[in-house]
């Protein structure tokens, strides 16, 4: 059963993301994702300015008139979402949780797909496999997978990218479009990431904290890693350790980066403090240029 306060956090997650997928997204999210290919429909006479490499020879001998081969693009597609549900997501410093942002982007990313008639997936993971939904269609499926998102209690508190990926890789036999929801604070996965990229549509959504990227200065914090435990206590008022601290996060951000562009893996970078629409035009109108140039 799930809680009073969260049935109304998805009620209303339903009706902010709704509302941006009606003005906003729908259009964008077709325009830059395609469907498995194209699929022959049916024969039709030959006009003049028609590609003779689609003549149907086989109907134009037997008719004795020139008959052209007609496709449509097979629209139809599945989008999937790898969730990192570790401990470490749990954690936010202004009013949003990463989960709860993963939560409310994915929801989004799912109402533009069932908009356009494609299925919904999502697998869950921490340092294994937490939660596995299989994909569909329909706006009642869609809020299934936000409700899932934001409720599940977890396993473990750790994060294994690389396993989930491969997994993932297992489970989906046709291509697929993927979206990978997480901080990134792990290591060693990048091999399976390259794999996973060949193979279907993959893109990264790095959710970020600012607490992660610099130190306000306000005296000795005491900092506790929420997925090892381990304990640290900072002087945030000393400058050289603010600038330490700093320099290191702007590091593992560009390793991030790094490891998606050597990847092939398109990315939106998601920041808790900020409008999360703003990162998503972005992606959009970056992608169709790209694809349109």
């Amino acid at each position: 059963m799930i809680p009073k306060e969260w049935l109304k956090k998805i009620h209303l997650i339903e009706l902010r993301t709704l509302k941006l997928v009606e003005n906003l997204m729908a259009g964008r999210y077709h325009s830059v994702f395609k469907g498995r290919g194209i699929d022959f429909d049916e024969v039709r006479p030959y006009v003049a300015g028609d590609d003779v490499r689609r003549i149907d020879w086989n109907v134009t001998a037997r008719t004795g008139i020139p008959y052209v081969k007609k496709y449509v693009e097979e629209r139809e597609m599945t989008v999937f979402f790898l969730i990192d549900a570790s401990a470490s997501g749990d954690i936010g410093s202004v009013y949003w949780s990463k989960r709860e942002i993963m939560a409310e982007v994915a929801a989004v990313l799912a109402f533009s797909a069932i908009a356009n008639n494609d299925k919904v997936g999502m697998l869950m993971f921490t340092d294994r496999l937490e939660r596995y939904i299989p994909p569909a269609k329909g706006k009642s499926h869609a809020l299934g997978i936000i409700s899932v998102i934001l409720t599940h209690v977890c396993k473990s508190k750790m994060t294994d990218i690389s396993r989930a990926i491969v997994s993932l890789n297992h489970a989906l036999s046709r291509r697929a479009v993927i979206f990978i929801f997480s901080d990134f604070l792990d290591k060693d996965y990048e091999r399976e990431l390259r794999v996973l990229a060949k193979k279907h549509d993959v893109i990264a959504v790095p959710v970020i904290d600012p607490i992660e990227e610099s130190l306000p200065s306000v005296g000795w914090l005491t900092f506790e890693d929420a997925e090892t435990g381990e304990v640290l206590e900072i002087n945030t008022r000393d400058v050289r350790t603010r600038n330490i601290f700093m320099q290191t996060a702007q590091t593992r951000i560009d390793q991030v980066r790094q490891i998606l562009r050597k990847s092939n893996v398109d990315s939106i970078e998601i920041r808790i403090n900020q409008p999360y629409i703003n990162a998503l035009n972005r992606f959009f109108e970056t992608r169709y240029h790209r694809l349109n140039p």
